[in-house]
């Protein structure tokens, strides 16, 4: 139970379990005396009055160790708090430097929901193994040691009886442990994937009431919920059965030390005064030990916990790219595949080139391989074949900020951070209001915020407060200030009104003119002034060149175009 590559991992609690252990020791030191004061007084009885002295002495001597054995205990507690605090910042630190690392394409090692468990929940169970396992671990070595030194001086027979009875609870903990490992492996593999449904669920709640398929939804975290209680069942009764052995051994213990003790002052091998201090001191014997088994299980939860925490900063990790991303940006996409599933490749072959300075186009059914293209441009998905170059430079080469730098990916749904207008555009580059307010009339949203309370108005949690146009504006606004030399659009306009559209369409044909931008679209009538379109079909490209070439071709885009032409007139019409 004392994992030591944990242990050297948060090493600067050591110091604060040795003053917690140090701290108990001395305690009990308080606890020996006091004993030992009262034994002796009341053996004194069996012989004689009390004195006046003898009974002065005997309530000093017992206020002064219970002032000591508070000084320990708040000390203790002390030392308890800064252990776990430093073992929280430690690896809550470790885990977030872990993915940041890992890089934006974290994802495909590992579930968001299982970070999030484990830097909080898995986290939170470290604590107390370091805050309350580990010193009652070491104290519960000593103070039995100590008890069997002190009580010798007084009869060895029911010293040695009384030590040799320890052992039987760690025996019992030691018995109980295979079981209940694989058992809290299992709890933590049902709990993460219980959070896991938790979370998709609730993200996607509104969808589910719009489809109705709330009650299916239900129905499934219901069945995953019955799994972890069931599990759950199993770790409290393992607990509770576990905890009932080692009373039994612990009180039996000491009721057999007692017996041994009155057997002895019977056979005149020890005196009254001797035969009170052992019996008040047996089950201080076994009290230590016993509230370590009673953190047993919790220790046995933080390992479990730890197990996942190394399991996530144990993922093998590329060498850290570190080449930049020169003047020369020409992106350029050779003999590109892409599986996200083994057996189902997405891309297949594909070849692109993007132009520095050029407006290129990716159009396509639903499903064609289009976002997985820009996915792999951004560094989000990385386990390709073929070859993809920024300015001759392989993409896999180039170091994560200097890709994050240069290139500025806008999804249909860019994420909006609570807070206020002015916090969510200001981590894109750091300016004054003026230039703000200016990046703001481009994409037509001042007119909006200046009704409101200016950059200080307050955007609730993902924009639920504002339009679903308003936000893709917010976000086209903190891209442009990102001022990098590439943009990404992946769908930026869809599921927004025509005016936000048209308005976002300008502006992206704005930046073509300086930039060089990528642009995603399912309607075909926006990327008209495309310099170079891509025409992509069940992960292949099938045609490429201007929206004039293409529609003489009479291919592909030519069919997608002319049907989209006939449904917005139908429309319109209508």
């Amino acid at each position: 139970m004392i994992n030591k590559r944990l242990i050297g991992t948060v090493a600067e609690s050591k110091k604060y379990i040795a003053g917690n252990v140090a701290s108990q020791w001395v305690s009990l030191c308080s606890n020996v005396v006091v004993m030992g004061s009262i034994a002796n007084f009341i053996g004194g009885l069996a012989y004689d009055k009390p004195q006046t002295n003898d009974i002065i002495l005997l309530v000093l001597t017992i206020a002064i160790c219970v002032a000591v054995r508070f000084v320990s205990a708040k000390t203790s507690s002390k030392m308890s708090f800064l252990s776990s605090k430093s073992v929280k910042q430690k690896l809550r630190k470790m885990i977030f430097e872990k993915v940041l690392r890992l890089g934006a394409s974290y994802n495909e090692k590992v579930m968001t929901s299982e970070i999030v468990q484990i830097s909080v929940e898995g986290v939170e169970q470290l604590e107390t193994y370091f805050g309350a396992y580990l010193p009652q671990f070491f104290y519960a070595m000593i103070a039995p040691l100590t008890l069997f030194v002190v009580t010798c001086f007084v009869n060895v027979l029911s010293a040695v009886v009384l030590l040799v009875c320890v052992p039987l609870i760690p025996i019992a903990i030691a018995l109980v442990q295979t079981w209940a490992k694989k058992l809290l492996s299992k709890y933590w593999g049902q709990y993460t994937a219980l959070g896991d449904t938790f979370l998709e669920n609730l993200q996607g709640l509104t969808t589910l009431k719009i489809y109705k398929s709330d009650k299916f939804k239900n129905d499934e975290m219901n069945i995953e919920a019955e799994k972890f209680r069931k599990i759950t069942m199993k770790v409290l009764t393992m607990q509770l059965n576990s905890i009932t052995i080692m009373d039994l051994i612990a009180y039996g213990g000491a009721a057999f030390g007692m017996i041994l003790t009155v057997t002895q002052f019977e056979c005149g091998n020890i005196d009254v005064s001797g035969c009170l201090f052992i019996i008040l001191l047996s089950a201080d014997f076994f009290i230590p030990m016993r509230q370590l088994g009673s953190f047993f299980h919790i220790a046995m939860n933080g390992m479990a916990a730890s197990d996942k925490i190394f399991k996530l900063l144990d993922i093998d990790e590329s060498s850290p790219a570190t080449k930049e991303i020169a003047d020369n940006i020409d992106i350029e996409c050779k003999g590109l595949c892409f599986s996200y599933d083994e057996n189902r490749e997405i891309l297949h072959n594909v070849n692109m080139n993007f132009k520095r300075g050029s407006f290129t186009a990716i159009v396509g059914k639903s499903g064609c391989g289009k976002s997985t293209v820009a996915s792999i441009l951004t560094g989000k998905n990385k386990g390709f074949k073929g070859s993809v170059t920024i300015g001759n430079i392989p993409i896999n080469k180039i170091s994560e900020s200097s890709l994050m730098k240069s290139i500025t990916y806008i999804g249909h749904n860019s994420y909006i951070f609570k807070g206020t207008v002015r916090e969510n555009l200001l981590m894109a580059n750091d300016v004054d209001d003026n230039k703000l307010w200016q990046t703001l009339e481009k994409v037509n949203l001042a007119d909006f915020l200046k009704s409101e309370n200016g950059l200080d108005t307050i955007i609730d949690e993902k924009a639920c407060n504002i339009s679903g146009g308003q936000r893709q504006r917010l976000a086209l606004a903190r891209a442009l200030l990102h001022n990098s030399r590439i943009y990404i659009f992946d769908e930026a306009t869809s599921n927004i009104d025509v005016e936000s559209e048209n308005d976002i369409m300008a502006q992206i044909t704005e930046i073509a003119k300086s930039k060089t931008v990528i642009l995603i679209s399912h309607r075909l009538a926006n990327v008209v002034d495309a310099d170079k379109i891509y025409v992509m079909q069940d992960g292949n490209t099938v045609e490429s060149g201007t929206h004039t070439e293409l529609l003489k071709n009479n291919g592909v885009y030519a069919e997608l175009y002319n049907s989209q032409i006939q449904l917005e007139n139908y429309t319109k019409e209508v």
